[in-house]
């Protein structure tokens, strides 16, 4: 009697995601899981449950008009396969924008004009490249100011930036996590206590704070998990 062959079995290719950003995507602050990207690359790298693979491109300091000068050639190099590209990306930039240098009435590291056409573009080209999905900046902590003695960082200033890049979103479909309305409804020290002292950067629990809410965002939960 003929044994029959069996099937063979072809695994998934897993999806690529390229994280793209500032230090919020970096994981600066976080000396104990090295920030919420790299925590959630460590829980999909899980042999027997594995996820998708995670590309960090975050940089300290960028600003928007940085990221989008940079999007397109490093998105391309993270294909991994020939003629093949990333399958999702993640961009969480914009907080570096709204410094004023020198003092808490000084200059917009970007004036809002420019802000908006900005944002624009690197949504406009985000999207021509892959599904985009758009994480917002952490409420700072404006008694710890100013940052490397130079940079002021306010809430309202953050609001307003905040806000456009929202709209900018909303108006392109691009799913966008509000991360500066849900921390600030928890008042002043429930965001401070997630704060590194330098008053920008999420501490470890914040990292962990950040990875919770998103996973458990429903676009990323129907898109990777």
């Amino acid at each position: 009697m003929a044994v029959p062959l069996s099937q063979p079995s072809f695994q998934k290719h897993p999806q690529k995601v390229v994280l793209i950003g500032d230090s919020l995507v970096y994981g600066f602050g976080d000396a104990e899981g090295g920030g919420w990207a790299e925590r959630l690359r460590r829980r999909w790298m899980d042999p027997d449950t594995p996820g998708p693979i995670l590309y960090n491109l975050g940089v300290r300091g960028d600003t928007v008009e940085q990221v989008l000068h940079r999007l397109e050639n490093e998105f391309r190099l993270r294909g991994e396969l020939r003629r093949q590209l990333p399958d999702r990306l993640v961009l969480s930039v914009g907080l570096n924008d709204t410094a004023r240098i020198g003092r808490a009435s000084g200059r917009l590291m970007t004036d809002e004009a420019s802000f908006r056409l900005q944002i624009a573009a690197l949504l406009d080209q985000a999207r021509r490249l892959c599904p985009v999905y758009c994480i917002g900046m952490v409420p700072v902590n404006e008694s710890a100011m100013p940052y490397a003695d130079t940079l002021y960082f306010s809430r309202l200033d953050q609001a307003r930036y905040k806000e456009i890049t929202r709209q900018a979103c909303t108006d392109r479909n691009i799913p966008y996590l509000d991360i500066y309305h849900r921390w600030a409804s928890h008042g002043e020290s429930w965001c401070n206590a997630r704060l590194c002292r330098d008053g920008i950067h999420p501490n470890a629990l914040g990292h962990r704070t950040l990875l919770n809410e998103i996973v458990s965002w429903q676009p990323v939960t129907e898109a990777l998990c």
